[in-house]
């Protein structure tokens, strides 16, 4: 090996030692440049970069050059660096005047004389990240050797600006992530494979008391469900959890486990939220509820008793006014009264401890009986139930799905204005299931109010129904049967063609 190799390929190494050690990208283009000019043995040197979306090459950076430099484009066969980025073949290019693809216009911008260049394309895998220029070769014109020195060094280039772009976009994307995580309301954990913190947020730390070192340090003295080990061991892509300290003051934390694929192995990210105010707003409600309804329920018997015999005993005497008033306060008690037992029916409901009874219940006599409760009121409206049995039995609480059917009819028949209202009650068999339907034909349910009408309290506008009798408590407690009995209700409407509430409930024989 001569001497000139020898220093050629000491450089070289050096190069490369240099530029392995570069990941700021303007730092590293700049240097990259510096290099160039040394391994070439040129007075200066200039790099463009592949704009991937204009398929255009553009000066990053280009020593001595000038600050135009920055504004000059050329697409991909325009120029000499043009012409090598699309051939992806290096040029020598000794007298740089006498080439016609040569323009004058960067030398009379910076007063630069270019004599000659040596390009190279600088590729990655296949793929252009742009090319190399050398510009005048000291004492004399670029050669062979002169081509494979600086060939190697593009080679090395492309690797190290790659490098150093994934290092800028990992370093953007580890500031966005902890800039969401830092202005997140809700606590965000992120969890390794065996359960160590990775990150946490402000949030998460402030309701954890501390920055954690791992999951159950996290969630030490909360009451988990489900349970830690079983949620951070779970498949499910997520998970939703409910993590509550009783002493020596309430902490309800609620949330979600998500799968989080990290180079250790499959991590999970934890997001909460504090609702200890939530849950206890809840549990005063409900308390609240039923108390109302328990303290209602006695003086209601009274009015409604009294005002019964009341109007017995004035019934055929002279005073007709008196005997209207009678039955007018007999009539709105039962109406109140039916309404705190609706309430009440709801609130236990609604209890954490609430849980069906389950038995074989032939949904023909549940039906049935839901009907007949309804004789009275369905009269009234003239109202017409198309009913066809089915033989078909569903696991239930009997009392619970009887008083499902009532709510469904109900509403059917009150919010169908058209005198001598028809409801559809069907019963389907599918696998294990078995989908109760009632439909009507009234005026349909908004579809911005499709998701809201399962929501307690909740009513359509009396301007578009004609109705606010009731509570909103009707739909509520359907959905909420369905839910204790692991099945599902689902609303289908169509304004001005009626509305079809259909409740699936877990079949218990043919």
């Amino acid at each position: 090996m001569s001497s000139r190799d020898a220093k050629r390929l000491e450089l070289l190494l050096q190069v490369g030692r240099l530029l392995s050690s570069k990941l700021d990208l303007p730092e590293l283009l700049t240097t990259v440049l510096e290099l160039a000019a040394r391994v070439a043995d040129a007075e200066t040197a200039s790099l463009l970069l592949l704009d991937s979306r204009t398929e255009e090459l553009y000066f990053d950076v280009a020593l001595g050059l000038g600050e135009d430099a920055a504004k000059v484009r050329l697409k991909l066969g325009q120029g000499i660096a043009g012409a090598v980025a699309q051939s992806r073949a290096a040029e020598i290019i000794n007298d740089a005047r006498a080439d016609p693809r040569w323009s004058p216009a960067m030398d009379e911008q910076s007063g630069f004389v270019t004599r000659s260049i040596l390009a190279v394309p600088i590729l990655l895998k296949g793929r252009l990240v742009g090319v190399v220029e050398a510009i005048n070769k000291r004492g004399g014109g670029f050669d062979e050797a002169d081509r494979e020195d600086f060939e190697a060094f593009a080679s090395q280039a492309g690797v190290a600006i790659e490098n150093a772009r994934l290092f800028s976009s990992l370093r953007d994307e580890k500031f966005k992530l902890e800039t969401v995580f830092a202005q997140m309301h809700d606590g965000a954990v992120l969890l390794d494979a065996d359960g160590r913190v990775v990150l946490a947020n402000g949030a998460a730390k402030r309701l954890l008391g501390g920055d954690p070192a791992d999951a159950r340090a996290a969630f030490s003295g909360l009451e988990t469900d489900p349970p830690l080990e079983e949620l951070l061991a779970s498949s499910a892509p997520g998970a939703e959890f409910r993590a509550v300290r009783r002493e020596p003051t309430l902490l309800v934390i609620a949330g979600r486990a998500t799968r989080a694929p990290l180079s250790g192995g499959e991590g999970r990210l934890l997001v909460f939220r504090d609702d200890t105010e939530a849950a206890r707003q809840e549990t005063l409600k409900r308390s609240f509820l039923s108390l109302i309804s328990h303290k209602l329920k006695t003086p209601l018997a009274s009015v409604i008793g009294f005002s019964d015999i009341l109007a017995s005993s004035l019934e055929g005497s002279a005073d007709p006014m008196t005997l209207k008033a009678a039955k007018a306060i007999n009539e709105q008690g039962q109406k109140v009264a039916a309404l705190v037992d609706k309430l009440l029916r709801y609130t236990m409901l609604e209890s954490p401890d609430a849980a069906p009874r389950l038995a074989p219940v032939p949904v023909d006599e549940a039906v049935g009986e839901a009907l007949r409760g309804l004789a009275p009121a369905l009269s009234a409206r003239e109202a017409r139930v198309d009913f066809v049995p089915t033989g078909l039995t569903v696991t239930a609480d009997r009392d619970m799905l009887v008083q499902a059917v009532k709510d469904l009819v109900e509403n059917a028949v009150k919010f169908d204005p058209k005198p001598s209202p028809t409801v559809a009650v069907r019963v389907k068999a599918d696998d294990g299931w078995a989908a109760l339907s009632v439909s009507d034909l009234g005026p349909g349910i908004p579809p911005e109010a499709h998701e809201a009408v399962f929501s307690r309290f909740h009513q359509v506008e009396k301007d578009f129904t004609g109705q606010r009798e009731g509570m909103g408590l009707g739909l509520p407690y359907v959905k909420k049967v369905a839910e204790l009995h692991g099945g599902t209700v689902a609303l289908r409407s169509k304004l001005g063609e009626g509305t079809t509430v259909v409740v699936t409930l877990p079949r218990g024989g043919a």
